[in-house]
């Protein structure tokens, strides 16, 4: 059995075990594992239940996640995106005023239009279009705002006033004194190459916590699945047909496409998966699996899917096949009979990890040639645009419009592909129609 599965997903060529695999899988599930909880969260203030938007979430991602794994044979587990959940949830509900069923049928519509946009390789040429230097950025930010969200969720970083918008954390506080023993163990594991040091740093911090008090014991182990009835195919079709809902199909079109871009390239980048171009080989493949995870999270009741930046987690702890994505949505599937136990590891535990893959995933920057201010001033803007602003799509669509500005200004038009004049004058759509609040 196990050598029919290292056949089927490619071990040997490349270059990964079973175990390894196992244990990536299962270490991407366990740093993503908040999704269970924090999605439905957000998605409450959209007026969805809870109960049902957390089967949702958990079914999307067990989709996704297996498709990714047996179709695009890649290590990356999909699941609702938190951006996009808090921008239906936030802006499209509570400021804009449609119905939650509404603005379920946008995503629906984003879905659709990526997967046709994939199945005749428009997409993928776009995805060509984009320079190395960005290409590059998009890790080295995906991996500073996952910092910035680690720091955060622990408590060592914490939100602070207009004239300082953050701050210290207090450091002699209990959980973040955990938080930093599970970032120091994590660390001494891997300094040691110690086989699995993040997911071993994440269930011991958890437990360290569970009995110091600091997070409580999960109130039950085992629990029935919730219902999907009251959020199943719950679309509203009518209520979308306005030319005032056009900014929002947009939005979340544009929000989709390029989170997915850059965690797709990002990730990639660290795993080593792009070629000597800084291509993904067979890009569509993963594209046409968030496509289609996008409008089945739709139909069952949440909104937009696509690859996750926690998978950058199981990246590091060796998965380089599919084989780790069928391990995490193995772990997924288990959740809807052990969500509390699931839903009970704290930031605590899993925060360190964050901040762990963020440092991890800075080795790309020295790839972007910074003698050159027209490659560098984009992939700068990429990088603080995406942790200062707190949003992953603005600090790559920044990078989409200023790369060929300042091509332009040094007169070296010959170094933009077509592709990209699409994608900038849908980044600057995407400014100009954002819904800011």
């Amino acid at each position: 059995m196990s050598n029919a599965i290292a056949r089927y997903f490619g071990f040997e060529r490349a270059g990964t075990t079973l175990a390894r695999e196992t244990v990536a899988g299962i270490t991407t599930f366990v740093t993503m594992s908040y999704i269970i909880v924090v999605n439905p969260a957000i998605l409450k203030a959209a007026g969805i239940p809870a109960e049902a938007s957390m089967a949702a979430t958990i079914v999307t991602a067990i989709f996704g996640t297996l498709l990714m794994g047996f179709y695009a044979n890649l290590p990356f587990a999909v699941a609702p995106y938190m951006g996009e959940n808090a921008f239906i949830a936030f802006t499209v509900v509570q400021v804009l005023h449609y119905s939650w069923q509404t603005a379920l049928y946008a995503v629906f519509l984003a879905g659709i239009l990526f997967f046709l946009l994939t199945l005749f390789r428009l997409r993928q040429r776009l995805v060509d279009a984009v320079p190395s230097a960005l290409r590059y950025s998009f890790a080295v930010g995906i991996g500073l705002f996952l910092t910035f969200v680690g720091l955060n969720e622990t408590g060592i970083v914490m939100l602070g006033s207009a004239g300082a918008p953050v701050r210290t954390g207090h450091l002699t506080a209990p959980p973040v004194e955990l938080a930093i023993f599970g970032f120091l163990l994590m660390a001494a594991l891997m300094i040691r190459r110690f086989p699995a040091a993040i997911l071993i740093g994440i269930l011991v911090t958890a437990f360290v916590a569970f009995a110091a008090g600091v997070a409580s014991w999960p109130h039950d182990w085992i629990s029935s699945p919730p219902s999907l009835l009251p959020v199943f195919f719950k679309l509203d079709f009518k209520g979308a047909w306005s030319w005032g809902f056009f900014p929002v199909v947009l939005t979340i079109f544009i929000m989709a496409f390029v989170d997915t871009m850059g965690t797709l390239i990002g990730v990639s980048a660290r795993a080593g998966f792009l070629d000597e171009h800084g291509n993904l080989p067979e890009i569509e493949r993963p594209m046409i699996v968030d496509a289609l995870s996008t409008s089945f999270a739709a139909l069952v009741g949440t909104t937009t899917a696509g690859a996750y930046i926690e998978s950058a987690t199981g990246v590091e702890a060796g998965g380089r096949t599919g084989f780790a994505a069928i391990i995490t949505a193995s772990c997924f599937a288990g959740t809807l009979f052990f969500s509390p136990f699931v839903a009970a590891i704290p930031a605590q535990a899993y925060g360190p990890a964050l901040i762990v893959v963020g440092l991890l995933m800075l080795a790309p920057i020295t790839k972007i040639r910074f003698n050159d201010f027209t490659e560098l001033i984009p992939a700068f803007a990429v990088v603080a645009l995406m942790s200062f602003t707190y949003n992953i799509g603005v600090g790559i669509t920044a990078g989409f419009v200023l790369y060929p500005f300042c091509k332009l200004v040094s007169g070296h038009l010959a170094d933009v592909k077509p592709g990209l004049w699409v994608l900038a004058a849908l980044s600057l759509l995407f400014f100009v129609f954002y819904p800011y609040t």
